[in-house]
């Protein structure tokens, strides 16, 4: 995992948004069982030990690729979205010189969940970083079939630990959650559609409902469309969307019979503007393109990590998220 930084935005950038995104604060599992009452049904994905020398291995790999900026190391370690988006942040680095420096991680509590086919895969707590700086991630380890490496898929964070919120069986197991999974204020797998119809179109679009208000809903939402209008003031116009994306959803069922769920969803963001100089690539950006690859117009696109809260009655909560823009065209 790239070391997260936060940066502010510059009007000529993607990351006057991203503000928005910051200020506030996965392959699909559909073939795993959900034991709705009594013990989770099929077998832990990994042992206790296993998972932690899954967590070892990667924190040793991921800062040698992050000493040396390669990204094609972070392959053998990570799967998309995790991997586009470390990669982005690989070669931000390089583009502004910026060494990344040693991350160590402390893990709290291993999540193993009972499952019936794979893929495989397990979260587990862990705090980076001290005192202001200290993040608290939900890493998401996937194997896509037997005797496959186990890669970082996803890695959400946030100022608390989200993830004790998860029930354990009393042999210490986490129980997978379908992700058409009833009983719940929303089943799983219609977050992400839910989410980005309520951060494109605002709180009135179907299925924002589904969503409590909060800095990375409606919050959100407000702040892009304040982006825009600031923009628009400086001659640049922007439109900005958000869709699904192909990595699916994994659950974990909570205390209260309710649901930790990851998803990703993708941003387009598209800005035109006639005046010179009005489009640079920096900020978030830079390392994706050349500074001056745009001249009128400029697409890009960013990838979100979000891990919500959803009770078996009420609305889902994001608690959790990792933001990055990991294309560029410009013309």
């Amino acid at each position: 995992m790239a070391a997260r930084t936060v940066t502010t935005a510059s009007v000529t950038s993607s990351l006057l948004l991203a503000a928005a995104f910051s200020a506030g604060c996965s392959g699909g599992g559909n073939n795993t069982s959900s034991a709705e009452q009594g013990e989770p049904a099929g077998t832990p994905a990994l042992s206790r030990a296993q998972a932690e020398q899954v967590l070892a291995s990667y924190s040793d790999r991921a800062n040698q690729a992050a000493r040396r900026f390669n990204g094609t190391a972070l392959g053998t370690i990570e799967a998309d979205p995790q991997l586009s988006m470390d990669v982005a942040a690989l070669k931000f680095r390089r583009a502004a010189n910026q060494r990344a420096p040693k991350v160590e991680f402390t893990p709290t509590a291993y999540y193993i969940p009972r499952l019936t086919g794979y893929p495989h895969w397990f979260a587990s707590a862990v705090v980076s970083g001290k005192g202001k700086q200290t993040l608290q991630y939900a890493m998401l380890f996937t194997q896509a079939r037997e005797g496959a490496p186990w890669l970082l898929a996803a890695a959400p964070y946030s100022g608390e630990d989200v993830l004790n919120r998860v029930a354990l069986a009393p042999d210490g197991t986490a129980t997978p959650v379908k992700p058409g999974a009833e009983g719940l204020a929303v089943p799983p797998e219609r977050l992400p559609q839910a989410h980005a119809a309520l951060l494109t179109d605002g709180p009135r679009a179907s299925g924002a409902a589904l969503l409590a208000d909060g800095a990375k809903t409606s919050e959100t939402y407000k702040a892009l469309q304040q982006g825009e209008k600031t923009l628009a003031g400086r001659g640049v116009t922007l439109s900005s969307r958000f869709s699904t994306t192909p990595y699916g959803v994994y659950a974990l069922r909570t205390k209260d019979r309710g649901a930790l769920v990851w998803y990703v969803l993708k941003q387009n963001e598209a800005y035109s503007s006639s005046k010179p100089g009005a489009l640079t690539v920096g900020g978030d950006l830079l390392g994706l393109a050349p500074a001056r690859a745009a001249t009128t117009r400029m697409d890009t696109t960013v990838l979100v990590q979000y891990l919500a809260t959803v009770p078996p009655k009420g609305r889902a909560a994001v608690a959790a998220m990792y933001r990055k823009a990991v294309a560029v065209h410009g013309s």
